[in-house]
């Protein structure tokens, strides 16, 4: 089973991405290194609450 989560930018706080992680990892967060289109750069996006 899988989750459906947002991924965040964390320089401008955009949301950007979406993306899909198992049910059974609730205790780390996501973060990945994406390219942001409003910051024109690679940042940390990290996952929302």
């Amino acid at each position: 089973m899988r989750k459906k989560v947002i991924l965040i930018c964390s320089e401008c706080l955009a949301r950007n991405y979406t993306t899909t992680k198992r049910v059974e990892d609730k205790t780390t967060r996501l973060e990945l290194n994406k390219y942001c289109p409003h910051c024109g750069k690679y940042t940390v996006h990290k996952e929302s609450k």
